[in-house]
């Protein structure tokens, strides 16, 4: 970690992880509707363009909004100054393919942007956010439904049934999710969300025990 937010900070903290990628290297990131959130270009641009031509890569969205067209979705990235940085990538212009999910309880398969299997690399950059129904958004919510298709995307809000995204079970929604300030305390916790970083570790994603560096001393 480091407290300088700035791109020399996220420079100083991707090096400190001694990385190696290769080959086609994704950036993976949340483009973000006009008006939210989003990673903006003067905080990841060094980042970005310190690789070897990367793409920028993000999926369609299963709702409405400026995203949900590819047209539209590359316009937004282009609004957010992303191309001027790096190639951008809409991975599921061209439809899904299937990836198996192995060791879960509610998904067999997940559907993710066709051009997914053009990358070598993912280089996966996440920012923390409130979510109306999985309480927040991370990295996990980043590789999970971030990479599905807008096929994919519904497959996961829904539990892996199929039926409707909005109105799944709200437990097998936030599993599905690992298969791959005080409002916003109450946010998280009204809508268990921290059972996403659970069943993770449950089925071996990883471990919530870590040992957090400070890079500044």
């Amino acid at each position: 970690m480091t407290t300088d937010i700035n791109s020399d900070g996220l420079l100083a903290v991707y090096e400190a992880l001694q990385a190696s990628p290769e080959g086609n290297i994704a950036v993976k990131l949340s483009t973000g509707e006009p008006g939210s959130n989003y990673l903006r270009t003067d905080l990841i641009g060094d980042l970005v363009q310190s690789f070897d031509d990367p793409t920028i890569v993000e999926c369609n969205t299963a709702y409405g909004g400026s995203r949900a067209n590819t047209a539209m979705h590359y316009q937004v990235a282009e609004d957010h100054g992303y191309t001027e940085i790096a190639n951008v990538d809409i991975m599921d212009e061209d439809g899904s393919t299937t990836l198996p999910v192995t060791g879960g309880t509610n998904l067999e398969e997940n559907y993710v942007g066709s051009h997914f299997e053009n990358y070598d690399y993912y280089v996966v950059l996440s920012h923390f956010k409130g979510h109306s129904m999985a309480g927040y958004g991370g990295a996990i919510k980043n590789i999970s439904i971030g990479i599905a298709s807008s096929e994919g995307k519904a497959h996961i809000h829904s539990g892996g049934t199929g039926g409707s995204m909005w109105g799944g079970d709200q437990d097998a929604f936030l599993e599905s999710m690992a298969e791959d300030s005080a409002s916003l305390v109450e946010r998280i916790e009204s809508r268990n969300g921290l059972h996403t970083l659970e069943y993770a570790e449950d089925i071996g994603l990883g471990s919530r025990t870590y040992e957090l560096i400070n890079i500044d001393n």
